[in-house]
């Protein structure tokens, strides 16, 4: 209250203030603590999954008592052990764009990070047709980026920089492409910040800029951004329903069928035969260096298409991940190569693991 220009007023409107926080992870860790701690009144988290061991380095909402419990659950336990005045509002489920809508109906500020394509798109729709404005935030190994989106400050909505999601499995998450911790730390931190300044209207928000993060140089280059006037969600006249981007989350991509994938349990039938296949193993290095099944053909997905020729084709070819997304791509990325005995792995390493050999490390 101290602060000039931020004051009691500034408080009171942070007290009255409903910010959303959706996914309860790297990113939104950092920032509902902050949120909580600066005395913003009501906090809603969203997140459908429990705590794992993996998301400890960086989701520090939770702590080793909490795995296996809801994400919402114990991030709402750390919120009032930091602020017991917090009203905070827990939704154990995905945001997804048939209920985006009536989710942030309400609520003053979206604070998204998440770590899919589709709920960064259905988060994105739902605050263009509410107008409320969107803090968005995203990591990637050593880098980041923070925006606010926000069409009825002037600004583009998140469609205007990037219309079109990429295909699915193309672009791993954390936990396959690794991150360091204290990345999403600083970028929710931001966002938090950001949000902040919404509800106070101290500052100047991110509006029509976008912050990229080197933390390895710890360098900062800003990008200025302006609406596309052909945008398919925030263009005058454009529908308010959110538009659903199809196989852009972590599952299994359009047109896979129970006919293009194989168990792990069948998978260890065929292994135990004296059959000819080949297993094809997608993941990266050093998921192979963590756990591997041997013998395999290891060609990370990237290169699959430029390697194919490595492939054989008189014999079947299974193809395996970590968990099924990326190993379903290079089906499809086979299929298209003319390949016709090529089957997912489903559920990959990390079910292999858990229901086939327990001696398999899991990561």
């Amino acid at each position: 209250m101290a602060l000039p220009d931020f004051g009691a007023e500034g408080q009171e409107r942070l007290q009255a203030a409903r910010v959303l926080l959706i996914g309860a992870g790297g990113l939104g860790s950092p920032a509902a603590l902050y949120l909580a701690a600066a005395g913003v009144g009501t906090l809603g988290l969203v997140d459908p999954d429990k705590v794992e061991l993996s998301n400890l380095q960086r989701q520090i909402l939770h702590g080793t008592k909490d795995v296996g419990r809801p994400k919402v659950q114990s991030g709402a336990e750390s919120l009032a052990g930091i602020n017991p005045h917090v009203r905070v509002q827990t939704y154990h489920e995905s945001f997804t764009a048939a209920g985006a809508l009536q989710r942030t109906l309400g609520w003053h500020v979206v604070i998204d990070g998440s770590d899919n394509f589709s709920t960064r798109y259905a988060s994105n729709d739902a605050c263009v047709a509410h107008g409320i404005p969107n803090v968005y935030g995203s990591v990637w190994r050593f880098e980041g980026q923070i925006s606010v989106f926000d069409p009825a400050r002037g600004g583009p909505c998140y469609r205007c920089l990037n219309p079109e999601a990429p295909a699915p499995g193309t672009v791993p998450g954390c936990n396959e492409a690794g991150v360091l911790g204290v990345v999403p730390g600083l970028v929710g931190m931001m966002q938090a910040l950001e949000a902040i300044k919404l509800i106070t209207g101290v500052g100047q928000p991110m509006v029509g800029r976008l912050l990229h993060l080197d933390a390895l140089a710890m360098k900062f280059r800003e990008f200025h951004l302006r609406r596309d006037p052909q945008c398919r969600r925030c263009a005058p006249g454009r529908s308010k329903l959110p538009i659903v981007e199809e196989g852009t989350s972590c599952a299994f991509s359009p047109g896979m069928t129970d006919k293009d994938d194989i168990s792990v349990q069948d998978l260890a039938g065929r292994r135990a035969s004296s059959e000819a296949y080949v297993l094809l193993d997608v993941r990266e290095d050093w998921e192979l260096e963590a756990a591997s099944l041997q013998p395999c053909l290891h060609i990370p997905l990237n290169q699959v298409t430029a390697r194919s020729r490595e492939i054989p084709r008189d014999i079947p070819v299974y193809v395996i991940c970590h968990g099924g997304v990326r190993s379903a791509h290079a089906v499809e990325l086979l299929g298209s190569e003319g390949y016709d005995n090529v089957l997912n792995v489903r559920g990959g390493i990390a079910a292999w693991s858990e229901e086939v050999d327990a001696s398999v490390p899991s990561y």
